[in-house]
């Protein structure tokens, strides 16, 4: 169960996937505790550390106790971005990751993210740049392809191999599914067949059973989990426990469910104040109550929620 990538060795090879607004530093920490090999920071953009934007340094925050841990760049510019790269190389981050599978519009349409998997030449120099830039390993996200017509990853995993790169992570969809339909794990075969660096399958792995069928199914190295951590950061727990004895073990109760919101809501305020937590955990709370008994009227209340006291009040109560 453990995985290399580079000189970096993991615990185990389930890894929690980097997600913008999500992957925050008080979420790493939950994910790490409960099991994950891998955390892997929201996305950051080179630019914005080139300009030393104020709000990308919260982004570039990183606790000791959350290690190993993936950072992530996106951008365009093989320059800004190996300079970049370059710059934070000291910060105590292990794996340098690139970001080719963001979907969002607003990236898509700076040629940046999954854009660029319809640019093999522009990938090449961004990779070998930053191969060149950073003495950690660097690791590259990518998707099956932009759209059906164009299904290249493969073409981009044996790119990044010989860049240098150490690992690849593979989402199962296109750019133009966004995360709709069913990811297509026989392309994350076809990939892992196809290089001999590591491969991280991505896409509906969202139970322990789902994550050996991955793993089974494809012969990936990894599993990282997106979505499906969501509200539920025992997923990572659970995943471990059935990969190494076959165990379904693991799932929370009631008590732990409400000790796990509590810690995350205090975690947030410590990082990012009451006014940012409360508002910030209000997305989480609706994940993490989601098909419990009275969720759809706490999550109607949830928005009205002001202060760490209301939010504490209203968790204990739909605990009761």
């Amino acid at each position: 169960m453990k995985l290399t990538i580079g000189d970096v060795t993991l615990d185990n090879n389930v890894i929690l996937a980097p997600m913008a607004g999500v992957t925050d530093l008080p979420f790493r920490l939950l994910c790490r505790e409960q099991g994950a090999g891998l955390v892997c920071m929201e996305m950051v953009s080179a630019k914005a550390i080139y300009y030393n934007n104020k709000n990308t340094e919260e982004l570039l925050r990183i606790h000791p106790d959350e290690k190993p841990v993936s950072l992530q760049l996106f951008g365009s510019d093989p320059q800004i971005l190996s300079e970049m790269a370059k710059r934070i190389e000291e910060r105590p981050f292990d794996i340098l990751d690139f970001n080719m599978g963001c979907p969002v519009p607003k990236v898509v349409n700076n040629r940046e993210g999954s854009a660029l998997m319809r640019d093999p030449g522009l990938t090449e120099q961004i990779l070998t740049a930053l191969v060149r830039a950073v003495k950690k390993p660097v690791t590259v996200k990518i998707r099956k392809g932009f759209d059906e017509e164009h299904c290249n990853g493969v073409e981009i995993a044996r790119i990044a191999e010989t860049c240098g790169v150490a690992a690849v992570a593979v989402h199962g969809r296109t750019r133009t599914q966004y995360y709709s339909g069913t990811a297509d794990w026989e392309y994350i075969r076809q990939v892992k067949e196809e290089v001999k660096i590591p491969v991280i399958g991505n896409g509906d792995v969202d139970s322990p059973q789902a994550a050996k069928a991955m793993l089974d199914q494809t012969g990936c190295d990894g599993v990282m989990i997106g979505r499906a951590a969501q509200g539920n950061p025992w997923i990572f727990r659970e995943i471990t426990e059935f990969l190494e004895n076959g165990s379904l073990g693991g799932q929370p109760g009631p008590d732990e469910k409400r000790r796990m919101i509590l810690r995350h809501a205090g975690l947030l305020a410590e990082y990012k104040g009451e006014y940012t937590a409360v508002r910030e955990m209000r997305r989480h709370l609706a994940w993490y109550t989601a098909g419990m008994p009275h969720s759809a009227g706490f999550r109607r209340t949830i928005n009205t929620m002001e202060t760490m006291e209301e939010l504490l009040q209203g968790v204990d109560d739909i605990f009761l």
